[in-house]
Order: structure tokens, then C-alpha cells, then sequence
């Protein structure tokens, strides 16, 4: 796991946190496709190698956009397709994060990306940005994958516990696909 204390961090302890929790991610979301009956065998492994070339090239992208791809969405219908699939993985999963569309319109969390510098990284690798952070009470995080808005909300609640020993109120939410794009861009320059 990322480790955010102030002690320095060991970069390859952080990377190898973060592989692992990307690792879980894909794993859980074929899990979902698979329980959702969302995607074949042939292209659950097609997601997978864009999945890997995307980490590779240092472009992360979300794994429900990959499948929509895959399964020959094109850009006039992505959104469209993105949120069925969205839904359908959140209906397979516990918890099941909400849609929330107004996401993008909330002011990006700067002081805490600069507190969490691991966390902002994660966060744009998962595409799970954090949407607000009131202090280290209460923060948010959305993607349009309600498995990475989960994996990342839960490694926020464990860096914040370690960090601080207090429990925050962690929100996972779904994000639209226009959302996500934009958020994408305004977090993480991509």
C-alpha cells in the first residue's frame, strides 16, 4: 500500500502498493463483467492486453471505456454505452456506488492531492479522482468504473487512518462518462 506518512517514501514500496491495487481493480471488474454477463472470455482478455498497454504507455484508461471499445462502441455512442455498463457492473457489486452527474462541476481538491501526493497518483492511475475533501473528515471519490471509485475510496480511508488515526467519511460514487473525461483532464492532465 502507498505509505503517506511524513517519514520519506520508498518509491518502489509506493509502486508496488500501487500495482497491487490496480491488479485488484482489474481483477474485481472482470469479476463484475463476468457476473453482469457483460463481456466473453475472448474479450475480457482483449480489455485486459489494452488494459496493460495503457498502463505501459503511461495512459491510463478506464477499464468500462475499454470494453465499450472493444465491444465496437464508437465515440458518438460511448456515453451512452459507458453508463449502461457502468450501471450494470454497480448492480453486480456491494457497495454499489450512486451516479452522481454533477461531479465535474465540484472544485478540484488541490491541498489534498499536495498532502496525499500518493493518493493523487493512484487516483489518476485508478481514474477515481477525488471530487471533494473537507479536510481529512469527509472525502469523495468518483469514476465512471464503480470498482475503482470502491478501491480507491477504500485506500483513501486506510491512508487517511494510518496518516491521522481517525476514520473519514469516505464516499465512492459513479461519474459519467462526460464527467470523468473532464475530470480526467482537470486532475490528471490526460
Amino acid at each position: 500500500m502507498p505509505h503517506t506518512s511524513s517519514a520519506p517514501i520508498d518509491p518502489a514500496k509506493a509502486a508496488e502498493g500501487a500495482s497491487a491495487l490496480l491488479e485488484t481493480c482489474l481483477e474485481r471488474t472482470v469479476e463484475a463483467f463476468r457476473a453482469a454477463s457483460l463481456a466473453s472470455e475472448e474479450e475480457i482478455g482483449r480489455v485486459r492486453l489494452r488494459h496493460a498497454e495503457a498502463l505501459r504507455d503511461e495512459k491510463p484508461r478506464d477499464l468500462i471505456e475499454i470494453l465499450a471499445k472493444v465491444q465496437g462502441t464508437d465515440e458518438e455512442h460511448m456515453a451512452s454505452e459507458t453508463a449502461r455498463l457502468s450501471h450494470l457492473v454497480a448492480g453486480v457489486i456491494a457497495p454499489s456506488p450512486p451516479l452522481i452527474p454533477f461531479a465535474g462541476k465540484l472544485i478540484a481538491p488541490s491541498a489534498f492531492y499536495e498532502a496525499y501526493t500518493n493518493l493523487h497518483e493512484l487516483a489518476r492511475e485508478l481514474l477515481s479522482p477525488v471530487i471533494y475533501a473537507e479536510d481529512t473528515d469527509a472525502i469523495g471519490t468518483g469514476s465512471l468504473n464503480p470498482v475503482a471509485a470502491n478501491v480507491m475510496a477504500g485506500e483513501i480511508l486506510e491512508v487517511v487512518n494510518r496518516r491521522f488515526a481517525i476514520r473519514p467519511f469516505v464516499t465512492a460514487v459513479r461519474l459519467d462518462y462526460e464527467s470523468a473525461s473532464f475530470l480526467s483532464r482537470k486532475h490528471f492532465g490526460l
